[in-house]
């Protein structure tokens, strides 16, 4: 995406957000807009593919903070005037030209030299080392997102999936070159590989793209018949992700290089994995420790036990002590979610006393029997609440 298209956009109605909109806004409308738009739902779907496209690279600059406030920025600055859409000619007295190509307030040429001026506010975005881009260096590949749904014990143990996706990605007939098997691109004569052309008008100095090579700083003669000398294509890959052991719901996941192409062999973006975590029917979790509910019978807890309960990786025995009471919290060392630096949590284990809807006649009697000990024992359950 060139620069004058980057300001031209308006990333916000692309989603269907107001510009003050909140992540979480922007993070709803993206989903929604990905669910419906994606390849796979809308096969043959030209124009659902575009708009696709649209929404996933507004998506990657509104998610973004520091690419957000940069893009707010420059848009506020064109809108006000500083630099209108027209262009600056200072050959037609001041006043504004049609003519004017963008690039020249963008290049390494452009007022301020190439320690200032606006090329610098763009830095960022289209360069991630920051400072100035040089025209001539291939583009890098967009980041991309995607989401993926693991079950609770597959996200604690970790896992690896297979995630399909529809995305640009280097030719597999030039390898991304651009250029027909067999041919290599030549360096652009105009511009000897740079991708820019400086000229002087009066006392300002300009710099602007190359015409011959489209700023790329080279030219292929002979394109490939698949990528028609672009070296990207739009195809449906499989990727295996390994998702590491303790992933919280929520989290992303980062793939170097996995995310779309970049230009003429330019170095691809990153693939970012937002993984969900479905819930578990036995287990809770607490950042790195696990947590679940036993029941117990009275009995037990006033006597004491010793109970099978389940773990990730099979069962421990956990010891209920005599008297131990209803809602108590009973501690198993190293048994929860694996830590990334090694070992893991714990399992915490709340006790919870289950009371028998029916008794025969026999277990009424022996109830009652035991009500009338605690009684003559000077047992009273709410000794001290309430006032009492």
């Amino acid at each position: 995406m060139s620069q004058r298209e980057w300001i031209e956009k308006d990333f916000y109605k692309e989603l269907g957000v107001s510009s003050g909109a909140s992540q979480d806004e922007i993070k709803k409308a993206y989903r929604k807009l990905a669910r419906d738009l994606h390849p796979d739902a809308n096969p043959g779907d030209t124009l659902a593919e575009e708009r696709f496209k649209t929404v996933s690279e507004a998506h990657a600059v509104l998610s973004d903070p520091a690419k957000r406030k940069e893009y707010d920025e420059t848009r506020k600055l064109f809108a006000g005037g500083g630099y209108p859409r027209g262009g600056f000619n200072p050959g037609a007295g001041g006043g504004f030209s049609q003519e004017f190509n963008l690039g020249d307030i963008f290049g390494a040429g452009a007022t301020g030299g190439a320690d200032g001026g606006i090329g610098d506010l763009f830095g960022g975005l289209f360069n991630r080392g920051g400072g100035t881009r040089s025209a001539g260096r291939p583009r890098r590949g967009a980041d991309v997102e995607t989401e993926t749904t693991l079950g609770f014990r597959e996200a604690a143990q970790g896992a690896t999936v297979p995630l399909r996706m529809t995305s640009p990605s280097p030719c597999t007939t030039c390898h991304g070159s651009g250029a027909k098997p067999g041919t290599s691109p030549r360096v652009c004569p105009n511009c000897n590989g740079t991708g820019v052309i400086s000229r002087n008008q009066g006392a300002f100095g300009f710099s602007e793209p190359c015409d011959d090579c489209r700023g790329t700083g080279s030219i292929i003669d002979d394109p490939c018949v698949d990528c028609h000398g672009s070296g990207i294509q739009n195809r449906t890959r499989t990727i295996t992700v390994r998702i590491p052991p303790g992933v919280a719901d929520g989290q992303k996941i980062r793939l170097a290089g996995q995310g779309e192409a970049g230009l003429r062999g330019a170095p691809s973006g990153d693939l970012f994995v937002t993984v969900h975590v479905s819930q578990d029917k036995v287990f809770g979790r607490n950042g790195d420790d696990l947590t679940l509910v036993l029941p117990v019978g009275y009995s037990e807890l006033v006597l004491g036990t010793t109970v099978s309960v389940p773990t990730l990786e099979g069962r421990v025995g956990v010891k209920v002590p005599p008297g131990t009471a209803d809602g108590r919290i009973l501690r198993v060392r190293g048994r929860g979610v694996p830590k990334r630096g090694g070992g893991a949590g714990d399992l915490l284990v709340t006790v919870k006393v289950a009371v028998p809807q029916k008794l025969d006649n026999d277990a009424t009697d022996a109830l009652r029997a035991l009500q009338e000990a605690e009684k003559a024992s000077g047992f009273d359950p709410r000794a001290g609440w309430a006032g009492a």
